[in-house]
């Protein structure tokens, strides 16, 4: 009953979240807009979101054409960086020898810009979309591994020691023990991972891409559009609230007793 009687509670505190979140960016805007004419600002330096949002409704599939292949290439970029980074995850908790080795190395790929290796992965893949993907799967990788480290070893020893009593498979003890304990952090870094894949989806693309958020940028940079740089930009900023809002659909999902935090 308790539970039950929490649910309407905690959609109320999920819409307050929403409508207040809806406001502060009405309120920007219209901030932005105000400023504009007042200051008299040049729209080369400065458009106004009306201007932008104009441009965006009078060449609106056009934006989504390269908005989707953006979200595409992030998604493939962010599954990837789960799936490897959990991997990798458990042979650094599995195996002291591969924390030992592994985890310098980790640190180390990931110090290096990714803009220095973008043009790599273009030698290496071509122009297509797969050098976006992997330089998306590069930059958000860390923080699943930094994250899902941390979650898998939060599993208290006693804990441990009896699910070694209990006899019970690795396969078993992984998705009723570790994995549960471990999806609080793991969320959290995916939550990180998936603004981290959109940047670098958006590198790939400006170092070599016929569509995409990154190439409508480039080249309206190249043609002083300053008006369709921002554009891109609002559109790269839905995207972003989006794809964040669906983990945080996905976490309270996966772990109810998590919602009223």
């Amino acid at each position: 009953m308790s539970g039950a009687s929490n649910r309407p509670a905690r959609r109320s505190a999920s819409g307050g979240a929403i409508g207040a979140g809806a406001v502060s960016i009405v309120a920007a805007l219209l901030l932005w807009e105000v400023a504009g004419r007042l200051l008299q600002l040049r729209p080369i330096m400065l458009p106004l979101p009306s201007v932008v949002l104009a441009d965006l409704a009078k060449d609106w599939h056009w934006y989504l054409d390269h908005a989707l292949y953006t979200l595409f290439t992030t998604l493939c970029g962010f599954v990837l960086s789960v799936v490897g980074g959990v991997a990798i995850a458990l042979l650094m908790v599995g195996s002291r020898g591969f924390a030992r080795f592994g985890y310098p190395l980790i640190v180390a790929l990931n110090s290096v810009p990714k803009v220095a290796v973008a043009p790599l992965f273009v030698i290496w893949m071509g122009t297509g979309a797969e050098p976006k993907i992997a330089i998306a799967f590069l930059i958000a990788v860390f923080a699943i591994i930094v994250d899902a480290v941390h979650g898998l070893r939060s599993v208290p020893q006693d804990v441990q020691d009896l699910g070694r009593v209990l006899r019970g498979s690795w396969l078993q003890f992984f998705l009723k023990v570790r994995l549960p304990a471990a999806l609080p952090s793991l969320v959290a870094g995916m939550k990180v991972a998936i603004s981290l894949a959109l940047v670098g989806a958006i590198v790939g693309e400006f170092v070599s891409s016929q569509r995409g958020l990154g190439y409508v940028i480039m080249s309206a940079q190249g043609t002083f559009d300053t008006v369709r740089v921002f554009a891109a930009l609002f559109v790269l900023a839905a995207l972003g609230l989006l794809l964040y809002g669906l983990l945080v659909w996905i976490e309270r999902r996966s772990m109810p007793w998590r919602a009223g935090h």
